[in-house]
């Protein structure tokens, strides 16, 4: 297994695996269920993802590629990332395979508003299941279902070839990446809470296995 001291070595032995849910959005901010909705950052969103670059650059971390969804709150705070490292014109990917969660008939509504109009406990079953979806939307697992095979087709070869990847999406599509990589079962996947615009780290092994994590904020 890779040592800690290793893992913090400036740059890059390669295979290092970056995951970052976006800066707080302008509807993180009001409480609304977002999805798809392509919605910016807000002031403390973008001041979040600035944080985010100036960690990774006392880390002296540098990258081969990119990956982010088509959504500008993910794209726009991996610009403000790279921008910070000195990296503006890094190989980008931008997919839609990547994007949150579809909310259905949630997007939009005030998750206080959701619970008032269909009950606390069936928004937090929407909201925390694995395999039940809100009206119209997806559920973790159908999120699970695009996020997975893209990352395995697009990402893990990246990966295998020695390159340092960073990933900027959503709590829902990490959520699924992340229940892929540290082998989290259904029930312990939903427990998972991931903070906007904190790095996670990962290096792995050959076999795609996990050497070593961590979580910048921690």
């Amino acid at each position: 297994m890779t040592g800690r001291a290793e893992l913090e070595e400036p740059t890059q032995a390669g295979n290092v695996l970056v995951l970052i849910r976006h800066g707080e959005s302008e509807w993180n901010r009001l409480n609304r269920f977002t999805g798809w909705k392509d919605v910016g950052l807000s002031e403390e969103g973008t001041t979040e993802a600035h944080r985010a670059g100036s960690m990774l650059k006392t880390e002296d971390r540098h990258f081969d590629c990119a990956y982010t969804s088509t959504l500008k709150r993910a794209h726009n705070t991996l610009d403000i990332i790279l921008d910070e490292l000195g990296q503006p014109k890094l190989p980008t990917i931008k997919a839609a395979a990547l994007n949150e969660r579809d909310y259905g008939e949630l997007v939009g509504i005030n998750k206080d508003e959701a619970r008032k109009r269909w009950g606390a406990e069936q928004v937090h079953i929407w909201q925390r299941s694995y395999d039940i979806a809100p009206p119209g939307g997806e559920s973790l697992k159908d999120t699970a279902s695009r996020v997975v095979p893209f990352f395995e087709k697009w990402i893990v070869p990246d990966l295998q070839d020695g390159k340092n990847v960073i990933v900027v999406a959503h709590g829902n599509s990490l959520r699924s990446l992340i229940m892929q990589l540290d082998r989290l079962s259904p029930d312990e996947v939903m427990q998972v809470e991931i903070a906007t615009g904190v790095p996670l780290i990962y290096r792995l092994n050959a076999d795609g296995t996990v050497a070593e994590k961590r979580d910048l904020a921690a």
